[in-house]
């Protein structure tokens, strides 16, 4: 096992967080989980084989950021691996967005991280070590009908992480984004639910739907995901990258 390092994941109650947080901890390090469920991260966290430690937040809110970060900071001390990873979505078409739907997006998908990647940097520079990964979307590379703020919000991320990396290259430090397509979650099946209420379809032809926008014709999994993260982690000349996990949708 390499060293044990502080961990940080967000949305670590379900679905990607909760698969990386598995990842990370089997491999020997120290996992904080946040999200707005506490019920879910207990569980999670409960699961896991090695030290964790939980903090509920909802990071849309003012200053929450910097609380997580400090309780995490008195329990272990720095944050030295930040996985980025809460996010939701929306759907509509642009002319239904409201103004109330847009900012959320913008809020959670592409503000959050940036608070976030903004509180950690400076302890991660000063050590000469970090690894930051936010999980992004094939959104990220591409548009896609109907979910144009969270596209938006994916673009914007995609640009902070290459941002930050340019300018931590040379510090120790990597900044990369995994970008799924439709990963086999509880934000798909709520996506799956949104289809099936506003076309009619049943809610197998809408999973169906979903899984076919894969070329390897199925949704993706929360390991394969976490496979990516742990690439990001591991590999010190990996920065500033968009890392697709999305069975071939977007080739690069």
């Amino acid at each position: 096992m390499e060293e044990s390092r502080v961990c940080l994941i967000t949305g670590g109650g379900r679905g990607i967080g909760a698969a990386v947080a598995q990842r990370l901890s089997a491999e020997g390090h120290r996992i904080a989980l946040t999200a707005r469920s506490e019920a879910q991260l207990a569980t999670v966290a409960a699961s896991l084989p090695g030290e964790s430690l939980t903090v509920p937040a909802d990071l849309t809110t003012d200053g929450a950021v910097d609380d997580v970060v400090g309780a995490v900071e008195r329990h272990w001390g720095p944050v030295e691996i930040l996985i980025a990873n809460a996010g939701a979505g929306t759907s509509a078409p642009i002319p239904k967005i409201t103004e109330a739907d847009w900012q959320q997006m913008l809020d959670l998908n592409l503000t959050v991280p940036f608070r976030c990647v903004r509180r950690v940097l400076p302890s991660m520079t000063s050590a000469g070590w970090g690894r930051i990964v936010v999980v992004a979307s094939v959104a990220a590379k591409r548009g896609e009908p109907y979910i144009a703020a969270y596209t938006a919000a994916k673009h914007g991320v995609l640009g902070l992480v290459r941002a930050a990396a340019a300018e931590t290259a040379r510090t120790g430090v990597t900044v990369n984004a995994v970008c799924p397509a439709y990963v086999d979650t509880p934000m798909t099946d709520a996506s799956v639910q949104a289809i099936a209420d506003n076309t009619g379809r049943t809610l197998e032809d809408a999973r169906a739907a979903l899984e076919r926008k894969q070329p390897i014709g199925r949704l993706i999994t929360t390991d394969e995901v976490a496979d990516a993260v742990a690439m990001c982690l591991g590999n010190a000349a990996i920065t500033g990258q968009g890392i697709n996990v999305d069975g071939g949708a977007v080739q690069s």
